[in-house]
């Protein structure tokens, strides 16, 4: 039996799925991030498996070169990827400004109450 890449990309699909389901259950990963690479494992499953969807969809798709189509539509799922990365970072430094200007604000007013205590004991 030869190996094909057929079944080397399967494989990878496969192992891909296997870390990220290994990751979620060691909490090391959460809902939205897992789903998202359990898609990409799924996909580079079936492609592995069935090569010539790729060429199926190119051709319907008018693009002379299939496997272009592949390159293309991986990079838009990256770039796709990334903003939403960048949008989930942006929302999270926001979140942990705000805690950190509330944390200010309640240091200041224990502040202002352990020298209102002492001011108060003083005059006693």
């Amino acid at each position: 039996m030869i190996i094909t890449y057929q079944w080397i990309t399967a494989a990878l699909g496969i192992l891909i799925a296997g870390i990220i389901l290994f990751l979620v259950r060691r909490d090391h990963l959460h809902g939205p991030y897992a789903a998202w690479w359990l898609l990409v494992a799924i996909i580079t499953i079936v492609l592995g498996i069935w090569p010539q969807l790729i060429d199926k969809l190119g051709y319907s798709f008018g693009v002379g070169y299939p496997p272009v189509l592949l390159l293309v539509l991986a990079q838009g799922m990256m770039l796709i990827k990334i903003l939403t990365m960048d949008i989930e970072r942006s929302r999270q430094e926001r979140k942990l400004r705000r805690l950190a200007q509330h944390m200010a604000i309640l240091e200041s007013l224990i502040e202002e109450q352990n020298k209102a205590k002492q001011n108060s004991g003083n005059e006693v």
